[in-house]
């Protein structure tokens, strides 16, 4: 009785480790799929514009801050990113050079656009999610895919990524940096490969705004 017991026990044992087996597989070929979908979504892509909104959690403070705004990408790095509301800002990526204005305090900062002090960027995110398995380690299931970077990447510790089946694959993403804190960018109204003017890549201010070059 005793054998009959440890052989069941085995069988159960053999289905239990296949399921994961087998499991695990499952779970890699859908994360591939998504991964695919994603880059041949961008692969097909010229121009990217859309709304999004930003809330933010401060762990520090305690806070939730919340934004709304509109962005614009022409590929292959010319980006706009505007905040509405109370704090009105725009950010301008033009191939190596980052120009960020700051409405409220009539102030423009100028400089060289390095990857590793506004890679974190969700603009620029945003933009390079088209070479995911170039940048980082993915998992996930279903819808969302958990992007961990393989190289330092500002402070970001992982991002997750929720899918939806629209034109353009991503619905929005979470960033979470080595502070726990989370930043989460849902978009919406997305309009690909629209014809956009490379007038709204460039920026421009009143006379009296105060320029700061770093």
């Amino acid at each position: 009785m005793e054998r009959v017991f440890i052989k069941i026990s085995f069988v159960f044992l053999i289905i239990h480790l296949s399921f994961f087996v087998l499991s695990g597989d499952i779970y890699a070929i859908d994360v591939n799929r998504q991964i695919e979908k994603i880059q041949k979504a961008y692969e097909d892509i010229k121009s990217l514009s859309g709304k999004f909104t930003q809330v933010s959690y401060i762990k520090d403070l305690d806070r939730v801050d919340n934004y709304k705004g509109r962005f614009f990408i022409k590929r292959p790095m010319k980006l706009k990113w505007e905040y509405e509301g109370k704090n009105p800002q725009e950010i301008y990526i033009n191939n190596g050079e980052i120009i960020i204005y700051q409405k409220k305090e009539k102030q423009v900062i100028k400089g060289i656009f390095n990857k590793e002090n506004y890679g974190q960027a969700p603009v620029v995110l945003l933009n390079g999610f088209g070479n995911i398995t170039d940048e980082f380690n993915v998992t996930g299931k279903d819808n969302r895919l958990v992007l961990k970077p393989k190289k330092p990447l500002g402070s970001i510790s992982h991002i997750e990524l929720i899918l939806t089946d629209e034109d353009f694959p991503i619905l929005s993403f979470m960033i979470y940096d080595n502070h726990s804190n989370k930043t989460t960018i849902t978009l919406k109204d997305i309009e690909v490969n629209k014809d956009l003017d490379d007038n709204i890549f460039k920026p421009v201010f009143p006379k009296d705004v105060s320029v700061f070059s770093q």
